[in-house]
Order: C-alpha cells, then structure tokens, then sequence
C-alpha cells in the first residue's frame, strides 16, 4: 500500500509507543520453555512478534491474549515442545528464527524454520556455525540462508567468541546452553544490547558474567512469572526526531526503555545537542525504564563510528534523516550489517534522500550525509523494510510538498498504528 504523508508545521503531544519488540519476543520464548504460567503485560503486537506468537503455538504452547496487548503462556518445560509437520513460519523477524534455532537445537526431534522472501536471503551461517558445534545439526538452504532444517537432541557446551557485533547470535547460543551438558561460555568481541540476559535471569536463571564473556549451565529450568515490557525506544526515536525537526514542538513519551545497550541513540542526539530530558527513572523487572520529555533542536552533527554502531544500528535509518538537517552533517562508518538487514539499508537510504533531492555520499560500510539541506516530496521506496518506512514519514513531514511511501504499511512489522499515531501527533 502506498502511503502519503504531508508535511507538517509541528508535532506535539503524549506518546505512547507500544511494548519493545525485542524484549517482547524473548519473554515469549522463555515463557514457553518455563515451567508454569507466564503473564506478558504490554507484550509487543508487531507482525514480527506475532510470529513468534505463532510459531510456539504450532510447537504445542498454549498463549492467550487479554485485552490488546497482555498474554498468557502455560509453559511447557525446557523439553515440553511437540514436534510439527510443517515449516515453522518466522515471517519478517530475523529475531524469531535465531533465536528459535538455539531452542529447537535442544529438542528430540526435527523442524524447518523459514521466513518470507526478505528473510529467506538474510545470512544464518553466524548461528549455523555455533549451533553446529554444540551438536546441533542444521541443513540450510544455499548461501546459508533460511529455510533452515533443524534436527535437534543432546547438545555439548562450547566455549565461543562470535565474530560479529550480534545480540541475536549470543541469544542463540545462551538459548541452546540451557539444553547443552555442561557450562556454556560466550565471549563477544563488543557488548551488544542484553535483553536475553535479562531475561534468562528473570525467571530463575543463573549466569556469570566476566568483562564481556557470559556463562550458562545447562539444564537449569526457567520458571512462570508476571512480567511488564518497557516500550520500545526504537519506535520512539522516530518520534523524538519529528520533534527535534519540527519548530515549536514537544513531546512526552512514557515508560520507554532506557536500557544501556539501547539508549546510545539519546546520548549520540543530546552531545549533537537535542533537548531531551529523562524523568521519573527506575528498573522494571531488570530493566531501566523512564520518560522522555523532547523539544524542537537544532543538532551540530557528527562521526558515528566504532564500537558504538552495534548499540545504534537500528537508528540509522532516522539518524540518515536528522543527518539533513544539522549543521555540518553526520558521517556513519563500520555499518556494514546494514546491508544484510530486512533492506539494503545503505542502499536505500542513499536511493530514497536522492529522490528527495538530497546529496549523499555512499561508502561500503556506511554513508556520508551533509547537513542543512532541503528536502523536496517525491515517490519513495520502502522495501517492505518498516524502519525505512517509518524514517522516510519523518523525511516527509520537512519536505517541500507530499511524500509518497510505497508498501509504506510495512511499518506493522514493528509499529502497529504508526501513522494514524504520527498523524494524530502533527499540525498541518
């Protein structure tokens, strides 16, 4: 569907973004594989959590919602899964298809896991080859990408250093240690956001922890629990950039996540000088929540690059947008992953601030996006990528005439209601 979006003279309001998607999706997962009822409060009703909603139903889990946005799950064990006859479908979400594999790798019996087409071409050798030495066989398509024939059953620990930035790959593997005989040890090369951790300790399960090396015994069994999830900071940066952007505006998003492997993105906007207050602080259930009070902002800009990219790689998209109109621009470098995400990402950013006639330069592993720059309406392209969408909706709301989104309801992958929200927040 395509989408128009006009632009507006201001954005202001209270924000409620839903639930954080990737807490979301691993608070299901160990639902499941606890012992006893689990209760999700705020539980993200994204497409791609749906998937993972789906996907443990087809295994035999009982989940129920009440309300718009609570579930139920009657936990089965850590070996109470039931063996399917057809492919697990994971949708869009890469999340549910890495981290299912480090479950499915502890079963007794075989599941194919596959995705749609964008999924399908995403690279799955970076669990493929830790999930292997565990025990686990695997049977990929080509290239190593999804459908993925998982043949489960007794898994060995390992001790692993994973070679890319990837909270997904050490999800993967802590996920499988709870089935592996023996302590399973996983050293990342940077800290990547820890929601699994979280988590895992959260209903009941013990982990060591040693500068940036975490430990699992296996065997230990999760148990049921009532839990809420923090809203999802990377919906609400799309929100906090209509802000800064817009003259005259403010808002106030509650309850977000303030993580520390999350809230990169408000300390790389308030050193380029946005106005972004933090209130009423607190943990939640392991994590850090709080409110954001934003105001209109002019940014200096800047270089993103290094260790810091991991903890801001899904911003990318919005910060390409706020790069515009900054002062000296901002420059993105060491982003390859981008180009292996549900879009080309570089790619697409680059094609679409073109259409709307802004200059970029483009790099391998990241792009070079100069400051105070007009933007003109124009046909952009989605992808089918939500995070492209969604930027490109902020994109239109400075721009000189109407922007055009194609396949802009993509943005239900993660963001269920994104522009009847943003549309109810704007000023035309």
């Amino acid at each position: 569907m395509r989408v128009i979006v006009k632009p507006s003279r201001k954005i202001s309001g209270i924000v409620e973004v839903p639930g954080d998607k990737s807490i979301s999706h691993r608070l299901a997962m160990l639902g499941a594989i606890a012992t006893g009822q689990t209760i999700i409060r705020r539980f993200s009703t994204s497409s791609d959590c749906l998937s993972t909603v789906s996907c443990l139903r087809q295994l035999g889990i009982q989940i129920e919602f009440s309300g718009s946005d609570s579930l139920t799950i009657l936990g089965q064990g850590l070996r109470g899964l039931k063996s399917v006859n057809q492919p697990l479908d994971a949708g869009n979400s890469g999340t549910t298809m890495r981290l299912l594999s480090g479950i499915l790798g502890g079963q007794n019996f075989s599941t194919t896991l596959t995705g749609d087409n964008s999924l399908n071409k995403r690279p799955m050798n970076r669990i493929i080859e830790p999930l292997s030495q565990m025990g686990v066989l695997i049977q990929p398509n080509k290239n190593f990408t999804a459908p993925l024939k998982i043949e489960g059953g007794t898994l060995q620990p390992i001790d692993y250093l994973i070679p890319v930035a990837s909270a997904q790959v050490k999800s993967s593997i802590l996920l499988a240690g709870l089935y592996a005989q023996g302590m399973t040890q996983v050293q990342e090369i940077m800290s990547t956001r820890n929601h699994t951790e979280i988590a895992l300790q959260q209903f009941g399960v013990k982990l060591e922890f040693s500068g940036k090396t975490i430990k699992i015994l296996g065997g230990q069994q999760p148990k049921g629990l009532e839990i809420s999830v923090p809203r999802d900071i990377s919906s609400a940066a799309f929100f906090v950039a209509a802000t800064l952007l817009l003259p005259n505006s403010e808002i106030l998003i509650e309850q977000v996540s303030l993580n520390p492997g999350r809230r990169a993105i408000l300390d790389v906007l308030i050193e380029m000088g946005a106005s972004i207050e933090i209130l009423q602080q607190k943990e939640l259930f392991g994590e850090l929540i709080g409110d954001l009070r934003v105001h209109s902002s002019t940014l200096k800009g800047g270089s993103l690059t290094g260790s810091l990219i991991p903890k801001i790689i899904d911003e990318v998209p919005i910060l390409a947008i706020l790069a515009t109109q900054t002062h000296k621009g901002i420059t993105i470098r060491d982003a390859g992953e981008l180009r292996v995400k549900e879009s080309d990402r570089i790619q697409t950013l680059v094609q679409n601030l073109r259409i709307m006639g802004a200059k970029i330069e483009e790099y391998s592993d990241g792009m070079f996006i100069p400051g105070q720059q007009i933007l003109k309406g124009g046909t952009v392209h989605s992808h089918g990528d939500h995070r492209i969408s969604m930027a490109f909706a902020i994109a239109g709301l400075i721009a000189l005439g109407p922007t055009y989104i194609k396949n802009g309801d993509c943005t239900e992958v993660s963001f269920p209601g994104f522009f009847s929200l943003l549309e109810k927040l704007c000023t035309s």
